[in-house]
């Protein structure tokens, strides 16, 4: 088989996805560890190995598993990273949260310390480091895989000095204080979940999705701990569901005053900015 031949009989497989050549062409590029722009100038014969490897690979996509879990990595802020069974598969509704932050620039003082509650691959801390060049940050996660993960992206991005990952039940590990806290904590409804599509509810682990029985267990979990850690007049930025704009600011302390509720790329309520009072 030649891989024009694959390509086109993937796409047809794919014919239900948004752009079935490009995932085609994602798929064979990973498969066989090459530039999407190289593709165009492989005319060698598939071997038999590589043949095996590129439907096993067709076959997951056309079974439902997301290709960024297939290539391994997800594209978050323009910054590739690197995905494992523990970490949730980044998504551009997040890249509210790192916008909003950047929305507040000019009044972050110099070289601010961030934190990062359940941290996954990295994502939200580390594009937060690309872009606020002296800041450093820690990113906690319950799951030790995820922590291993997000230090391996960090090492990958060049933020390994910048960036340390803790295993830790929220702050329950963490002392001193901290300018920026953000999070995306686990926020769907556990009756909600099985109805989920299944890209998500198949592949994305539980325990970043599952947020109790109305949702909102985590974020009762780690308002206090962001109380004690966040500095006088420090900024909690958290992702919600679109159904959340009004629980959960109604969670926060007196002394956690939430300014807007963000919205999304779809114009959906996405985030919630708090400032501690100075």
């Amino acid at each position: 088989m030649l891989l024009p031949d694959f390509l086109a009989h993937a796409a047809a497989r794919l014919a239900h996805e948004t752009d079935p050549r490009l995932e085609a062409r994602w798929l064979a590029a990973s498969v066989l560890d090459i530039p999407l722009s190289a593709l165009q100038t492989r005319d060698a014969p598939l071997s038999a190995s590589e043949q095996t490897a590129l439907q096993a690979a067709l076959q997951r996509r056309a079974a439902g598993e997301p290709l960024g879990r297939i290539l391994g990595v997800r594209e978050f802020w323009g910054l590739p990273f690197r995905l494992s069974p523990d970490t949730l598969e980044p998504r551009p509704d997040s890249e509210t949260l790192i916008r909003a932050l950047l929305e507040h620039r000019a009044g972050l003082p110099p070289a601010p310390r961030l934190l990062d509650f359940g941290t996954g691959t990295g994502c939200l801390l580390l594009a937060a480091l690309s872009e606020l060049r002296d800041a450093t940050g820690i990113g906690v996660d319950k799951s030790v895989q995820a922590c291993q993960t997000a230090a391996l992206n960090a090492a990958a991005l060049g933020l390994q000095n910048r960036a340390h990952f803790l295993v830790s039940d929220w702050g329950a590990a963490l002392s001193g204080q901290f300018y920026v806290i953000l999070s995306n904590p686990p926020y769907i409804a556990d009756a909600v979940i099985p109805t989920l599509d299944t890209s998500v509810r198949d592949f994305d682990p539980l325990l970043a999705l599952s947020g109790g029985a109305d949702g909102l267990n985590a974020y009762r979990a780690l308002i206090p701990h962001a109380l004690r850690l966040l500095k006088p007049g420090g900024l909690l930025l958290l992702e919600i569901g679109y159904d959340q704009a009004d629980s959960v600011p109604a969670l926060l302390s007196a002394a956690l005053q939430p300014g807007r509720v963000i919205l999304d790329y779809g114009q959906q309520p996405r985030v919630v900015c708090a400032q501690k009072s100075a």
